[in-house]
């Protein structure tokens, strides 16, 4: 691209453009990173500067930029049809894909509802579940149960899910609190800083989920579901539970009679081992959302899978959900194409493989001085910086110490994220190769050492 149509750009880009979760005014003072073009997981921006893409396009890139397989898959569906609607329509593309989750998902969970985003599929599953108790004639359940620091989309229903821990105020939910409806939480498996005050990982007994105990006794007959991440809150600060933690989470549901709505919108397609997060545990939830890397990242497509229990709950009756692309035909044969892809190829095996690799590649971090604990599940992983390891205060805020690290890695040729929490992300795809895996933490070590060390 010439200089000239890059400058061109960066002005409109300065004039029209509003970004997600930016800063706008320290955006629009410096050159913004265009990127024009993407081979694999590199991004190669306006210029021709190559970047290593260590968040996978926030978890969707599955197999890499680029597959003429699902390219050719979305062209061939355009020339039968683009969008036919599932309104009282069906099409072929949704109903084989429908199928095909289901074979897929874990047992039990055989009916699909499409949505368009990670966010909507798990409205969906909220109202699903609510209307679910109105049809059994208990409609006083109305009220969701999350867990401390949950992620669980942008829209006002999945941003009322975002639970407070009593020491870290949520921006986002004391920002549009006085349009969100009433949750409750409980305490998240965060074992770094152990909301029961357990010393260390080898004291723990998931006390932790004494607190969902106590909130199910105490609300009983009130609760319409529990939501939960499945083994890992990325965006939390990369938040692993200790093994079980998931399992005994979905016992005392059930022991309360309480459904249960498991998000792997991210944890999905083998981004944490198994194919869904919950199949490591052996949890089969009453409700599962799915999206992101369901397309491989080409298109948006999300899906409510669900039991045939809840499912029956409405077969007299009319499910007062949906949207336009719910389901829409390109979404589907994409996904048909990422999933043969998927199978194909062995995703699961590789990204495990690959997980050994960033194990391997994290340790050295754990000598920094200013990290204070290196967490990882699967090609999930965090560094959680801090001022002082040994009270593991946290930096100051206008010290800004995690931008600048990002900065810095991006300067070298890495985009990586920073989540509340002084903790730095990486979500590297299950298609990197060990070499560029190795390139990445590598030039984020660098990063850390840098500005932790000045």
């Amino acid at each position: 691209m010439e200089k000239t149509d890059v400058d061109r750009l960066r002005k409109l880009d300065r004039e029209h453009m509003w970004y997600p979760w930016t800063p706008m005014a320290e955006w629009m003072a410096r050159d913004q990173l265009v990127v024009e073009r993407a081979e694999g997981c590199w991004l190669i921006d306006a210029d021709g500067k190559r970047y290593l893409d260590g968040r996978s396009s926030m978890g969707m890139n599955l197999h890499g930029h680029g597959r003429s397989e699902i390219v050719e898959a979305l062209v061939a569906q355009a020339r039968k049809a683009g969008e036919t609607t599932l309104y009282r329509v069906s099409h072929p593309a949704a109903v084989e894909l429908a199928a095909r989750l289901a074979s897929m998902a874990p047992a039990g969970l055989q009916r699909v509802f499409f949505a368009e985003s990670g966010s909507t599929a798990v409205e969906t599953a909220l109202k699903a579940a609510y209307a679910y108790w109105v049809v059994k004639g208990e409609p006083q359940r109305s009220t969701f149960v999350s867990m401390e620091g949950g992620y669980h989309g942008e829209t006002l229903g999945t941003v009322s899910l975002r639970g407070t821990n009593g020491k870290q105020v949520d921006m986002i939910r004391k920002t549009y609190e006085p349009l969100l409806f009433p949750s409750l939480s409980f305490h998240q498996p965060h074992c770094y800083r152990c909301p029961v005050g357990q010393s260390s990982d080898s004291d723990c007994g998931l006390e932790c989920t004494d607190s969902l105990e106590n909130l199910l006794t105490r609300e009983k007959g009130r609760i319409a579901a529990v939501i939960v991440e499945p083994r890992v809150q990325a965006l939390a600060g990369v938040i692993t539970a200790p093994e079980g933690h998931l399992a005994k989470v979905a016992e005392i549901t059930r022991r309360h009679g309480v459904l249960l709505i498991v998000d792997e919108v991210l944890t999905g397609w083998a981004r944490t081992g198994p194919t869904f997060s919950c199949e490591a545990e052996g949890v089969t939830p009453d409700l599962m959302t799915m999206g992101k890397a369901l397309t491989g990242g080409y298109l948006p497509l999300s899906a409510t899978l669900a039991t045939e229990e809840i499912f029956d709950a409405f077969r007299e009756s009319v499910f007062l959900s949906g949207s336009t692309y719910s389901g829409y035909a390109l979404g589907a044969a994409v996904a048909m194409a990422s999933l043969d892809l998927f199978e194909k190829e062995d995703v699961p095996a590789r990204a495990n493989a690959l997980a050994d690799v960033l194990t391997t590649a994290l340790e050295p971090f754990r000598a920094l001085t200013h990290v204070g604990d290196v967490r990882q599940l699967g090609l999930i992983a965090g560094v959680e910086l801090v001022a002082d390891r040994e009270t593991r205060a946290p930096y100051p805020p206008q010290e800004r110490v995690v931008d600048r690290i990002c900065t810095l890695a991006r300067d070298n040729g890495v985009l990586v994220n920073a989540v509340p929490g002084d903790v730095i992300t990486m979500l590297p795809s299950p298609s990197m190769s060990p070499d560029d895996l190795r390139f990445l933490t590598g030039t984020l070590y660098t990063a850390i050492r840098e500005v932790t060390e000045e």
